[in-house]
């Protein structure tokens, strides 16, 4: 596997490498650099990969100058778990990683494979600000996982793609292995809203991380992301919780008993747990009840997956249940008093669900 280093990360590095060599299977070559996220911050703190066939993204995020001794070992593993982020079939990753070989540094040469990996590093960084809020210790070497579906263009052949995808077929093509192969889980989830129902049935990798499920929600919901949430698992009595599951060390303060989320996926209370709740809002406390309809075993298709949705959300701050009720009200009566400044108050909000929202589709997040 060669790595064509940018000067920058060269220099930093402490070394001198030999000039990047064409690869006869661009595949195993990659180019590199070492860039800021934060403007207030006066050191690179991110390394960002991009490959040369595919312009699929890899990114570390909080990486140190003293890190970069181990900087070969870091990007190996780097490339592995973004490819694995993304539910790709284990035998594949691996397959990929020893056909690429051991780490070869060399000085990257190529001015579009640099502007490559300079675009890439903007829209790793981009998403680390909407993400991480620039939190003093953290680590993640996945980044570049949640940017790879946005579009770029192949200037040879005048088309738009995405790397994750072009990546995907590379490799399959590569190792003759499936893209897909891993456990998975058929949830129902359902917000009662008094007068309907919100129901959304999606499929998800088991081993997903409680903090990306509620991404997968938000999306599937059509919430902003702006408010607490927590997890709940019942067993047979559902008025009794056996395990709180919260995003937050503060929120340990207010419940000693709670579990912080980091690290724990759902398989560790699916299917011993076959019913939990997500509540969102902890004000308006909009509360989605979770039940594991089925475990796939080996589910051979891209995922989170939304299978279908019916019934539109509300409005982010519109009072909780009853606060809906009565402004849905209005919103159904052009004539009402308070139509207009509600209209103006909600924007493009619809009561039903438009034709996009209720379509099938991969949940990218």
């Amino acid at each position: 596997m060669q790595i064509a280093l940018t000067k920058k990360l060269a220099d930093a590095m402490g070394i001198n490498p030999p000039p990047a060599q064409e690869a006869e299977n661009p595949l195993f070559s990659w180019t590199a650099n070492w860039t800021k996220v934060w403007d207030n911050r006066s050191a690179e703190d991110m390394l960002v990969l991009v490959n040369n066939a595919t312009r699929f993204a890899v990114a570390l995020y909080q990486v140190k100058r003293k890190d970069l001794k181990n900087v070969a070992e870091m990007m190996k593993a780097s490339i592995s778990n973004t490819l694995l982020a993304m539910s790709l079939n284990p035998e594949l990753v691996e397959e990929y990683m020893r056909l690429a070989g051991n780490v070869e540094f060399a000085r990257n040469h190529n001015r579009q494979t640099a502007a490559w990996v300079t675009k890439a590093g903007l829209e790793c960084a981009l998403h680390v600000g909407r993400e991480y809020n620039d939190i003093a210790k953290m680590f993640s070497d996945t980044i570049g996982a949640s940017t790879n579906h946005y579009y770029v263009n192949d200037p040879v052949h005048n088309v738009d793609y995405s790397p994750d995808q072009a990546m995907i077929t590379a490799l399959t093509e590569l190792t003759g292995k499936q893209p897909y192969k891993y456990r998975a889980f058929e949830l129902l989830v359902t917000l009662d809203l008094g007068i309907y129902q919100a129901m959304r049935r999606i499929i998800v990798p088991a081993d997903l991380e409680f903090a990306r499920l509620h991404k997968v929600l938000q999306s599937a919901y059509g919430w902003k992301n702006c408010h607490l949430y927590d997890f709940t698992f019942f067993g047979n009595d559902k008025h009794k919780p056996v395990a709180r599951m919260v995003p937050f060390e503060d929120d340990l303060g207010f419940d000693e008993d709670a579990i912080l989320m980091a690290g724990h996926t759902l398989s560790e209370f699916l299917p011993e747990h076959q019913h939990m709740r997500y509540t969102y809002d902890l004000g308006d406390n909009w509360e989605h009840e979770i039940q594991l309809v089925r475990v796939i075993e080996e589910y051979d298709k891209e995922s989170p997956y939304l299978l279908e949705a019916e019934g539109q959300t509300p409005p982010e701050d519109v009072g909780g249940v009853g606060g809906f009720i009565d402004f849905r009200e209005i919103m159904l009566n052009p004539g009402h008093s308070e139509y207009k400044a509600m209209r103006e108050w909600a924007k493009y909000w619809n009561v039903e669900l438009y034709d996009w929202q209720s379509r099938p589709r991969v949940i990218r997040v």
